[in-house]
């Protein structure tokens, strides 16, 4: 029994009931918060100043300081979580940026600035209270046993609420209910894209794929459109021990489609774009390479993995519609993925930083068209992208129309609080019956709690995370794939 009271003290003094959100916070500011930099690295103004050919501005390394404040006098000091409760302030560091302004392939202008402030979660890696024991914590002003993971915004503590979804990248098979019919979906996601695509099959046994605004085009015409053109390539790429006589049917059925700018022609007129071949056929083929599962990849050095990765999971398409394989239960939590504090900011980090750049971009041509060159120091308010967060923070509303997301911290007693903070929303409407989504699934033994959930309409739609639940951050594929290739994994483009 003493040996069980001791293992219990232990894990608790090394881990903390919040430690998967302070982790991915964590993650956000090493590593996440500079993802979202990298994907606007460059940025050209639209109109250039007389005498300039060329001008981009590099966006280069971003990172947070440690929280401070701004006095009345225009003084900067660091502050505690303590002041900011008690002074209705908000717990924040600046977002630091170095920038760089490139004239004609030359850099002309390099500097650091701020861009903005993020709200800091407590006990996390830029926290003050970071790694202090119980004694330096009262020093504080803290409770010692306070877990942490929230934010403080004027003054209020705030908790952002997980978001439970549907796993990205993830291609599953369902039976239709009334029709009977078998659909697959994957909802494919890279950066601020996350686009659904659906495979169905016809009366008349043609595959059909569906995503962004083509809508059910025949699957092995696209198939040749990404450079899969011979017939035989095909019945390999989708298995070398047997054929499929649904996907012979397929192949016969478009015979005639020869070369891949046949098919490209057939896509384009498919999507109903109505203009001169040459500017349809383009624009087509940057709906392939941008729209299409672009978590593979948006240049066209990617089309052929994307004709593989079609085939396979026409394959499992297949396989699920004969039986052969399980239909798909998007209620098991193998197929859910939870976005923690550090996703949710950076989606509101990635969404906000697309209007601040553009208000760049419109500040720098204002300046242009009076005739001057403007200094890229000048254009940037940091106070949008400042208040534009803190509004998210403090109402709750976040980007893609979601309510509720960051949330006042209920204290009415420490067992209350630990459970807002574990908290777990499901986006779907609770207006709606949703039956199977609301049931308890033998998969949430161990991750939910199976009885902490409210009763009535959000019945089964808001959960709690088992106590000592932890949740893992996504992995470096780039590592896996290292790991994989050593083991003998051969990639499409080396066969």
């Amino acid at each position: 029994m003493n040996k069980t009271k001791l293992l219990l003290e232990r894990f608790f003094e090394e881990n903390s009931l919040v430690a998967s959100d302070i982790n991915s916070f964590n993650h956000f500011v090493d590593i996440g918060i500079q993802k979202v930099i990298d994907e606007n690295k460059e940025l050209e103004p639209p109109i250039l100043p007389a005498n300039i050919d060329d001008l981009k501005i590099r966006l280069d390394k971003v990172w947070l300081t440690k929280p401070e404040v701004i006095e009345a006098d225009g003084s900067k000091r660091e502050i505690l979580p303590i002041e900011a409760r008690l002074r209705k302030l908000t717990y924040a560091a600046p977002i630091m940026l170095s920038i760089s302004a490139h004239i004609n392939g030359v850099q002309r202008e390099s500097f650091t600035t701020q861009i903005a402030s993020m709200p800091v979660m407590l006990k996390s890696k830029k926290c003050f209270l970071h790694g202090l024991n119980r004694d330096e914590l009262i020093d504080k002003g803290e409770d010692p046993d306070d877990p942490g993971g929230y934010f403080i915004i004027n003054g209020t503590e705030k908790v952002l609420i997980s978001v439970e979804d549907l796993m990205p990248n993830n291609f599953l098979v369902e039976q239709e209910a009334v029709s009977g019919n078998f659909i697959g979906k994957i909802f494919s996601e890279h950066g601020a894209f996350k686009i659904p695509h659906t495979i169905t099959k016809k009366k008349d046994g043609i595959f059909y794929i569906s995503f962004t605004r083509v809508k059910e085009v025949p699957l092995v015409v696209l198939l040749k459109a990404l450079g899969l053109i011979k017939d035989e390539d095909i019945v390999k790429a989708i298995s070398t021990d047997e054929q499929f006589d649904e996907v012979l049917v397929n192949l016969y059925e478009f015979v005639n489609i020869k070369t891949k700018e046949d098919a490209i022609d057939y896509v384009s007129k498919k999507v109903n774009i109505t203009q001169p071949k040459i500017v349809r056929m383009e624009r087509t083929r940057e709906m392939l390479d941008r729209y299409l599962l672009p978590h593979i990849g948006i240049t066209e050095d990617f089309q052929i993995e994307k004709a593989y990765n079609l085939c396979k999971v026409l394959k499992k398409y297949i396989y699920v519609a004969q039986g052969k394989l399980p239909k798909d239960d998007k209620d098991h939590y193998k197929n859910k993925k939870l976005k923690l504090s550090g996703e949710l900011l950076m989606d509101l980090f990635r969404a906000n930083l697309r209007i601040l750049i553009g208000d760049m971009l419109y500040n720098f041509q204002r300046i242009v068209k009076r005739g001057k060159m403007p200094s890229i120091r000048v254009i940037i308010r940091e106070k949008l992208l400042t208040s534009r967060i803190y509004s998210s923070m403090a109402t709750g509303s976040w980007v893609g129309g979601r309510k509720g997301i960051s949330q006042r911290l209920s204290r009415i007693n420490f067992l209350d609080m630990l459970s807002h903070l574990q908290r777990v929303v499901s986006p779907l409407s609770s207006s709606q019956e949703n039956f199977q989504a609301r049931e308890l699934h033998p998969t949430h033994l161990g991750r939910l709690c199976p009885a902490e959930t409210p009763e009535g309409t959000n019945i089964g739609l808001r959960k709690n995370l088992s106590l000592l639940s932890q949740i893992s951050q996504d992995g470096n594929e780039e590592e896996l794939v290292t790991q994989l290739t050593a083991l003998g994994l051969k990639g499409v483009k080396n066969e």
